[in-house]
């Protein structure tokens, strides 16, 4: 039973769909290399990135927030703040809680990371809407439905073909980290190392 379950996250994790904006599918090497560059030149710009998501993807989205700026020197700014989540959803609905804030913190070149297992969150994709009219490139990460609308919105759309959020999720997590792992093999760590964990 348990050996099941990460056959089942290897296979989906190996079925992985990378697919540009124009619809270009690209193999997961071809998808990993794409994805990289794509963090690699927002590092060498020195724009910033914002990673979004909720429930269990709001976790990664903190968790990437923090690991891409440490480990891999790339500006990162976290939109989980409790005193101005709690504030925008007051005075303009949850669904505009990520989207009021890229609109304030956004410029020209910066990167979304937009995480949704369903694809459909309607604060998600108003965040899309709004990283796209500001010109920032945008990644999404989705699964379930094949045909959810997040998966059209990005520049680069990672897809994992399975309706289990404990799978799509450790999907999202394993690609991430494997992204910023590569970048921190090639550049080291940031700053001085202190050695403390």
């Amino acid at each position: 039973m348990y050996y099941e379950y990460q056959e089942t996250l290897i296979e989906k994790l190996r079925m992985v769909q990378f697919t540009t904006k124009d619809n270009q599918v690209l193999g997961f090497e071809a998808g990993m290399d794409c994805l990289v560059s794509m963090f690699l030149n927002i590092k060498s710009s020195k724009k910033s990135v914002f990673f979004i998501g909720n429930g269990g993807s709001s976790a990664i989205a903190s968790h990437m927030t923090a690991d891409f700026m440490k480990n891999g020197g790339i500006r990162t700014a976290s939109l989980y703040n409790s005193a101005v989540t709690t504030c925008l959803s007051n005075d303009y609905g949850y669904r505009y809680v990520f989207s009021k804030q890229l609109e304030y913190l956004t410029q020209e070149g910066d990167m979304l990371v937009a995480v949704s297992s369903s694809g459909k969150s309607e604060n998600i994709i108003n965040a899309a809407c709004t990283a796209a009219s500001l010109n920032a490139c945008i990644v999404t990460f989705t699964g379930f439905l094949e045909d959810n609308r997040l998966r059209s919105m990005g520049d680069l759309n990672v897809y994992v073909p399975v309706g289990h959020y404990g799978i799509v999720e450790s999907v999202h997590n394993l690609i991430l980290q494997q992204a910023v792992d590569v970048i921190l093999e090639r550049d080291g760590i940031p700053g001085q190392y202190t050695g403390e964990v």
